[in-house]
Parts: C-alpha cells; structure tokens; sequence
C-alpha cells in the first residue's frame, strides 16, 4: 500500500510570543518538527509533504532533505485549505496520514494502528479523552459510529460537554480524501476551511468513519505557548526517566534529568541531580555519573566515574572515556578526546582531539590539546600543550612513563620521549630525549639590595 505523510507546519503561533516559526521550538533539544518527521520516516512512507506557512523559508531551511516534499500555504485559511496545497503530491492509488507539526511526542505503534484502522477505505481518527476538553474539536457520535467533529467555538452546550476530542491526526484513502478536499466551505465561525469536515463528507458518500483514542495524553498534547512547552518538555523527560529506571538505572532524582537525544545504558548505573544528556550517549555498566554534568556525543565505558560538573561535547567525532576511567570534577572534554583505561582528567583540565593511553594522568589546571599521551603519563598541574602556531594546528606526542613537572609548555611540533622527565616551569620547542631529564627555563638569579618601588607623595 502507498503511504503519504502530510505534516502541518504552517501556523504561526501567536501565543509562543516569538518571531521564531512555532514548530520550529525546541523539546528534548530538537524542534517539534524535528521529532515529527523522525516518527514519519520510521513509518517508511512512500513520500512526505511538510506544509509551509508562516516564516516557510526558515522552516524549510530548517528540515530540509531529500525525502522531504514541501508544499506552501499563503494566507493560511484553515486546516483543510493547507491539505489542498498538499494534494497535487498525493497519490491518489494510496492512503494519505496526517500529522501536525506541533505535537512532536505521538508513538509509532498509534500511527501504525491508525493506518491499520483505515485499511485503505475507511477514515480513521485519533482522539483522546481529556478531563478538560476546552479548545478541541469534539467527535461526535451516534452510538460507536462516528457521525461529525464539530469544532470548538462551533459546538453547542451539548456538544462542549463531550470529553472526546480529536486531535489533528487522520489517515484515509487519498483519492477520498482529495475529492472531499474540493468539497470544503468556510461557512463557520472562524471563516476557515476546516479539515474536520471530511467526516461528514464521508459520511455523506457512505464511507464508514471510525476513531479510536490514544493510549495516553502525551503523545497527542500539541504546543501553543511557553508554558505549553514547558509543561510538555516536563511530562516527556518524565517519561524517558521512568524508561531508564524500568532498564535499571538509579537516578537520584527522576524530576532532575534531562535527556536531548538517545541515551543507552548498561546495567548498574547511578545517575546524580542535573545532569544533561545530548545528542547519543551510551554509558557502560557500573559507571557513575556526579550531579550537574553535561554529556553530548559520548561513550563511557564499564567502571568509569564522572564527578561533578564535567563537561564533555563530542560534536560529529565523538568522545570515549575508557574503563575505570576517572574525570572530573569540573573537567572539560572536547571532540576528539579519548581517554584510554584508568585514565584520570581532574579539575579544571581541557582534553581535545587527544589520545590519552592507560594510566595516564592530567589532575589539575592543565590542557591537551592535539595530543598523543603514553601510558601512566604524569601531566602537571598548569602545563599545556601549545599546538596553534596561528594558523595551523600541530600534534604533541608523549612517550609513556613520562613525567611533565608544573607550569610546563610543550611547543608543538614536539616528541617527550619514554621515561622523560621535563622540569617544572620549562618551555619545550624542541624534542626530549626518552630517560632524561629536560629543562628550559631562565637561571634564578636575586639581586642584592634591591629595594621595591614606593608611592611619590
């Protein structure tokens, strides 16, 4: 069977307050359309249309990709009227499944009932039961068939009180579903084209309508303000929390997490208050995670711990923390790091695009950058690798078993052979031979009788 996705992006969104497009807000750390068409592509559709209005340029600029059609509505005159810019890309041999690019946590599994539902010749909706209804179109019914949904600010008394609504999600035969398309009139309270009238088209043409509800409220909350937002962003992490505890996770506070992406767990693993996770992070079994650390494109290997406040930001390279690996507190990861076994990468140390292999150890205040560190490596407090000359980057490659003393900067280009030592305060331009001690630092020298300036009166 054919599969069309239509996914409505046009509205404004007076009520977000912003300038920015509504669907174009961020959950979970990416747009609301983001999260959307990810869930459509799962459904391997023949085709996607995202429908464009309001702000379509940055929008489209936004999502674009060669599987993504668009099609633009200018005025926006209602739902309908933004299905009819979409159905010249519709086939009509197939079934065509609309979304809304503002309810960005709907499941998989309710799509694919849905679609089951229309089966290729019924109109299937989505509704959901809400304690407060207030704002929804009420699908109406004369006993299990469903006869009309009648808009909000269009219903009667009677109608206000049912507590089953629709929510904007539909999949019915394309060729149907364009002929009632060309049928739709804006006689109604809004002077809109309103896409819940092809129920009673159907209706009318004898197609058997049927609706079946959600299995929760959140996949179907759609966002219309701040607090909207919020409130949404709130009950999905809820979610991802109760997930990660289900699979045997400890969080010290399921209320104080927040995960942006795909985060995979082993077993064993203690996750602390505020902590943050982006992009895809897999965490290996009995790792540690301290309070308020922040983890974007990383693997963590088995025994690892992280105290608090590291920060680690892969970017597209990814960073990898080795076993029994220990980092933190307030350290600092970059793309390219990878720490090897039972490193350890202490306070206020900066580690990018370097390899750092077992053992070896950078405690405090230090940087490497562009670096290949040997095994059981000492890395003094206060040193740095200068591997920027201004325009271009250069490596720095230490031997294993080195020691590189206090306030040292390594010049790069430069090798620290094995077993070298350099002396505290040096400044290295050129290679250390391995066994040695190396020094590159002013003789001391004390004046006598030196006096220190004083204030003129």
């Amino acid at each position: 069977m054919v599969l069309d996705i239509v996914v409505m992006a046009a509205g404004k969104g007076t009520r977000m307050r912003s300038a920015r497009p509504k669907v174009l807000h961020r959950l979970a750390g990416e747009s609301l359309l983001q999260h959307v068409l990810r869930t459509a592509r799962a459904l391997a559709p023949s085709r996607i249309v995202a429908v464009t209005g309001h702000g379509a340029e940055a929008v489209e600029a936004a999502c674009a990709a060669p599987d993504l059609a668009f099609a633009r509505q200018s005025p926006q005159l209602g739902t309908g009227h933004a299905v009819q810019q979409a159905a010249p890309l519709l086939d009509d041999a197939g079934v065509t499944l609309i979304l809304n690019g503002d309810v960005p946590l709907i499941e998989v599994a309710t799509l694919e009932a849905l679609i089951d539902a229309c089966g290729g010749s019924r109109l299937a909706l989505l509704g959901v039961k809400l304690a407060d209804p207030s704002g929804y179109g009420r699908i109406v019914r004369d006993g299990d068939r469903v006869r009309a949904i009648v808009e909000h600010k269009d219903a009667t008394p009677a109608q206000r009180a049912i507590d089953e609504v629709y929510t904007g999600v539909m999949a019915a035969p394309t060729a149907a579903l364009k002929r009632w398309l060309g049928q739709l009139t804006n006689d109604n309270a809004a002077g809109e084209y309103y896409l819940t009238d092809v129920v009673s088209l159907a209706v009318r043409d004898g197609v058997e309508v049927v609706a079946s509800d959600a299995p929760t409220e959140v996949e179907v909350l759609g966002v219309n303000s701040p607090l909207q937002l919020a409130e949404l962003e709130r009950r999905h992490q809820a979610r991802q929390a109760e997930r990660l505890m289900d699979a045997g996770v400890r969080l010290a506070d399921p209320a104080r997490l927040d995960v942006r992406g795909e985060l995979v767990c082993g077993s064993d693993v203690e996750i602390d208050v505020g902590c943050v996770f982006e992009g895809r992070v897999e965490i290996g079994d009995d790792v540690t995670i301290g309070p308020y650390c922040v983890i974007r494109n990383a693997s963590i290997a088995s025994g690892a711990r992280l105290r608090a406040y590291t920060h680690i930001d892969g970017e597209a390279l990814g960073v990898e923390v080795g076993a029994g690996a220990m980092v933190g507190p307030f350290a600092r990861l970059r793309a390219g790091a990878q720490l090897g076994a039972d490193v350890h990468i202490g306070n206020f140390v900066e580690v990018k695009n370097s390899t750092l292999a077992r053992g070896a150890k950078a405690n405090h205040l230090a940087y490497l950058g562009d670096a290949t560190v040997g095994e059981r490596v000492n890395f003094g407090a206060g040193s740095i690798t200068a591997n920027y000359d201004g325009v271009n980057k250069h490596r720095t490659t230490i031997g294993d078993d080195a020691h590189v003393g206090s306030n040292c900067v390594l010049v790069a280009p430069v090798t620290i052979g094995a077993g070298a030592t350099i002396g505290g305060g040096s400044t290295i331009g050129k290679d250390a031979p391995p066994g040695q001690l190396t020094v590159a630092r002013a003789r001391q020298t004390t004046l006598a009788g030196w006096r220190r300036p004083t204030k003129s009166r």
